[in-house]
């Protein structure tokens, strides 16, 4: 289980404050805006958007004092608690939407999809395993996106417009 600390209008942690260890998908209700986080155990996905929407970032245990370093367009408005995976990973990605054109399946890494795939795009995803970050240049740079199990047919319409993916990671426990 993890616990995060959102701290609302001022950077450095300053101001109001409020903690989670669960998924929020708008904290408007307890923070008008929240500019900084500190992980306490455990990772979490932050939005600038609400419900789950918007730019996307990372966080693992450690301090995170100003939301714009993260390449958040706006404050942290919603945030996804990451449990803990064990088993096995395995994804499929597709060229386009609905998962139409070329498929590969991934059970490890990928920092270039390019690279290892000859695959320039990637439209939709079906997650079977574990949790993943997607991101838009390859060796993990850029924008990203979370991923848990489930069937994802159009990044497109999830707010990914415009984002093309070059690289995936897994979330290991490592990362805890």
């Amino acid at each position: 289980m993890g616990s995060c600390i959102f701290r609302r209008e001022d950077r450095n942690f300053q101001g109001r404050s409020y903690e989670t260890s669960s998924d929020c998908a708008d904290m408007s209700s307890y923070l008008s805006r929240c500019h900084s986080c500190r992980v306490e155990s455990g990772c979490f996905m932050v939005y600038d958007r609400t419900n789950y929407m918007g730019n996307q970032f990372f966080v693992r245990r450690g301090e995170y004092s100003d939301y714009q370093r993260m390449g958040m367009s706006d404050c942290i408005r919603s945030c996804r608690m990451i449990p803990m995976h064990r088993g096995q990973f395995r994804m499929r990605i597709y060229e386009r939407e609905n998962f139409g054109g070329q498929m590969y399946e991934l059970m490890d890494d990928c920092d270039n999809m390019m690279d290892r795939y000859r695959m320039s795009d990637c439209q939709s995803c079906h997650v079977m395993d574990g949790h993943w970050l997607m991101y838009e240049q390859p060796h993990y740079r850029g924008r990203m996106m979370y991923l848990r199990p489930g069937e994802y047919r159009s990044f497109r319409d999830m707010g990914m417009s415009g984002m093309r993916f070059m690289s995936m990671r897994r979330i290991m426990d490592s990362c805890y």
